[in-house]
């Protein structure tokens, strides 16, 4: 698309907008001097872009009809075979549906991205399929990953796998259902207030959020850079392990890379606990809306690791009961600025940008009406504090939230592992059918309490299911030190071994 010199009006509103009052003569001689710049910006229009080529063939695929989709889980589904051979093969992975696969239609979760094709396959994606694996398509997320439930999909709700009519979690709702029902062996969430953790903990299957920096989230429509994250969800801790050590390192492209370097994950299998020091915190067991059963639950399967030669005791992190209040403005402003604002980048960063899913993302703004009441929500507040307070309580809840996780580091000085419930309940109701708003948006944040301190502290935290109540799993989060996602498996796996979760 070719760039064209401002019209007198049309420099006149912008001078406007930025509280500029121009003469006549102002606006003849700022059109002049803008040629130059006309000019570059069309050196540039006409330069192809620079993108990854595509590696694997593949078609746009198809919509499965209910009777093939009966939690509303899948999007699409489109067969992408990989390498011949790898650490992969054989194993059957589902994308999350901010993710990119080129050639195959991504939504989002949102009617106002419905028909937008990707160009270019996200890092991970290659990273799997060059590793053997055979992608089956993509699944439902919540709308632009606005919600920890599974209720504010274009399409509709998605439903639990275990019992209809109840949340599957969010956003990464369709990840975790198509594990949880079998339908594939692996499948890829985000995480930026809980994403993958919470529906982990909702469905009962195993997720990890892994260390900000470690898996690149290039080619992820992202919300927010200082709480992207993406990471495996999966049925077993093994096929966990597998997956992060295809996922993870430096891919040259996403800024946030912090460590080039992958441990072998699944070396940490079959070790056990014994000797390791795990903390209860007290705190995660006090949130607003906790359940008495679900924290029950944990607690009982805490002295499972006693059993396995772990010493448990425990302690109180104080500042854990006001993290989730940092992350709220940099969720909020986060998403309102390089997600909405920013047509879903934003500026500022070294990163591989989607220039093709940009132009698309533009549309919201003609289609506004359709967003999802939690992303119209965080949209409307993001906008009202800039305009009145500008960016000032974003930069102060990032400093904060050194202080946040120098908390938790202090307690993993002494501990290996921390534990706490990942959600402290259990799959809520999904709302009816014209549910008054604050239904909607209250069963979409419910939820994120203990998990979205970790998404600004950045340390990795996994949720396994430990027990079920109502017919309905319960979730368990193990949050270790930076880049020690070794000692977050080797504690799941024990636990996993120990016994069947559905019957603790």
């Amino acid at each position: 698309m070719a760039v064209s010199l401002p019209t007198p009006d049309q420099l006149l509103a912008v001078a406007d907008q930025c509280g500029l009052a121009l003469s006549d003569e102002d606006v003849t001689s700022f059109r002049a001097l803008m040629q130059g710049s006309v000019d570059a910006y069309n050196v540039v229009a006409a330069m192809p872009d620079e993108v990854p080529e595509v590696k694997y063939p593949r078609t746009p695929g198809y919509r499965p009809a209910p009777e093939e989709n009966t939690r509303n889980a899948w999007y699409r589904k489109s067969v992408v075979k990989g390498a011949p051979s790898g650490k992969l093969k054989g194993k059957t992975v589902a994308l999350k549906d901010n993710i990119m696969l080129a050639g195959v239609p991504m939504m989002n979760g949102s009617s106002t991205l419905e028909g937008y094709v990707p160009d270019f396959d996200a890092t991970i994606v290659t990273r799997m399929l060059d590793a053997g694996a055979e992608i089956m398509g993509k699944v439902h997320c919540e709308s632009f990953c606005m919600s920890g439930g599974s209720h504010t999909n274009s399409t509709g709700n998605v439903h639990n796998p275990h019992k209809m009519g109840y949340s599957a979690g969010g956003s990464s709702s369709g990840s975790a259902v198509v594990v949880a029902l079998g339908e594939v062996d692996m499948a890829i969430g985000g995480d930026q207030g809980g994403s993958i953790r919470m529906p982990s903990s909702f469905s009962g299957t195993y997720g990890m959020k892994p260390t900000w920096g470690l898996v690149p989230y290039t080619g992820i429509m992202p919300i927010e850079i200082f709480v992207d994250h993406t990471g495996p969800m999966t049925s077993n801790v093994a096929d966990n392990a597998l997956l992060l050590e295809v996922l993870a390192g430096d891919d040259g492209y996403d800024p946030r890379i912090k460590s080039p370097e992958v441990p072998e994950y699944t070396k940490a299998l079959g070790v056990g606990v014994k000797g390791m020091k795990i903390a209860i915190v007290k705190e995660g067991f006090e949130q607003l809306g906790a359940e008495d059963a679900v924290n029950r639950s944990v607690r009982e399967a805490a002295k499972r690791f006693a059993d396995l030669g772990a010493t448990v005791e425990t302690i109180s992190i104080p500042m854990h009961l006001t993290a989730a209040a940092v992350w709220t403005p940099i969720g909020t402003e986060g998403m309102t600025q390089t997600m909405m604002v920013g047509d879903g980048y934003g500026l500022s960063r070294s990163d591989l940008y989607s220039t093709s899913l940009m132009d698309a993302h533009r549309g919201w703004r003609g289609q506004a009406d359709s967003l999802s009441e939690t992303t119209k929500l965080l949209l409307l507040f993001g906008t009202y504090i800039n305009n009145n307070f500008g960016p000032r309580f974003y930069g102060k809840a990032l400093n904060i939230s050194r202080r946040v996780t120098a908390a938790y580091d202090k307690a993993l000085a002494s501990y290996d592992l921390l534990l706490m419930p990942t959600t402290p309940m259990k799959a809520t109701p999904l709302p009816a059918p014209g549910a008054p708003r604050e239904e909607v948006v209250g069963r979409a944040f419910e939820m994120i309490s203990n998990t979205s301190p970790f998404d600004i502290s950045h340390h990795p935290a996994m949720s396994i299911p430990c027990g079920m109540v109502d017919g309905l799993p319960v979730g368990l989060m193990l949050v270790g030190k930076h880049f020690d996602e070794m000692t977050i498996y080797r504690a799941a796996h024990a636990f996993e071994q120990c016994g069947d979760w559905k019957s603790m």
